[in-house]
């Protein structure tokens, strides 16, 4: 029964405190999809008061492009040496060099597709049942078609057409042998929630979500830093500006934009006023009109 005395961020707390319990009772062997992210920190913090004072009952899991910003992987270290978990790292070097996932060449070659495949080894390595994901339904249209728990095949896939409808809080976590779950505790969330929440329960977040002063130069309507794996081509101007990030994944498709945020207040009153989504930097969003469905009935998270 709902309780209308809560906040409406008290009430996105409640509910995705219950997923959590709620995967933990129905699969053997979950495990927490952590990128080092808000979305992702926040969701770990969840978990550490839906089991608190026992420890988080499932391992946190990473899958690296070996393009992260050298910032995130400082941070997702640090958070979880504080949190004592289990860190599982799949590597998508890994997958390239045995030859299961293919590189792609070219300009605009980027390494955010190819986790699919290190994802789906992942949970076949470790026997997970079940991956927590930070994905919510404001972010992507493709995410807005996803249930709380979400079915996945033998095969890693997901057709959004056949998922099974969740009543009154009645989650379905049964399944065939092979078959896994994605399940999304921050479904009904928005970006908003995300900072707001994060403001109210104090939580550390990496500085690449703050303004700060850094290299960076337009390729295809993004603004992206300079790294080791992108580098600006003769005709791209490299220029120092005041930027943050939205979103903090693969370096070479995660675009800034341009801030003067440095606080999460004024990171709040930037997100209040602004027309676009946090994914309208991702250059691996604009590959096609369906660029992230397709991702995700390839396994994607």
């Amino acid at each position: 029964m709902q309780n209308y005395n809560l906040t409406h961020l008290q009430q996105l707390e409640s509910e995705a405190i219950f997923i959590l319990r709620e995967t933990a009772a129905q699969f053997e062997r979950p495990g927490l999809l952590f990128s080092g992210g808000k979305d992702s920190i926040v969701m770990a913090h969840l978990a550490y008061k839906a089991f608190h004072p026992s420890k988080i009952p499932f391992p946190f899991v990473h899958v690296d492009t070996g393009h992260n910003f050298p910032e995130t992987i400082q941070f997702r270290d640090k958070f979880i040496k504080n949190l004592g978990v289990q860190l599982v790292v799949g590597s998508v070097q890994d997958s390239i060099d045995q030859g299961t996932a293919v590189e792609e060449k070219g300009l605009n070659a980027s390494r955010n597709a190819l986790q699919s495949v290190t994802l789906l080894e992942t949970i076949d390595n470790e026997s997970l049942d079940a991956c927590l994901g930070g994905g919510r339904r404001d972010e992507e249209k493709a995410r807005a078609k996803e249930r709380f728990f979400s079915h996945r095949d033998s095969f890693g896939q997901w057709d959004p057409k056949n998922q099974r409808p969740e009543l009154w809080n009645l989650f379905n976590g049964r399944k065939s042998p092979g078959e896994n779950f994605r399940v999304f505790p921050l479904s009904n969330w928005t970006e908003m929630d995300v900072w707001q929440y994060t403001k109210l329960e104090g939580i550390e977040l990496p500085n690449l979500y703050f303004s700060h002063k850094r290299e960076v130069f337009q390729r295809n309507g993004s603004l992206l830093a300079v790294t080791d794996f992108t580098i600006p081509q003769e005709n791209e101007e490299v220029s120092v500006r005041n930027v943050r990030f939205r979103t903090i994944g693969d370096a070479t498709c995660t675009g800034a934009v341009e801030s003067d945020a440095a606080s999460l207040d004024d990171v709040i009153s930037e997100v209040a006023a602004s027309r676009i989504t946090e994914r309208g930097a991702r250059a691996d969003d604009r590959r096609s009109e369906a660029a992230m469905e397709d991702r995700k009935k390839q396994g994607y998270f």
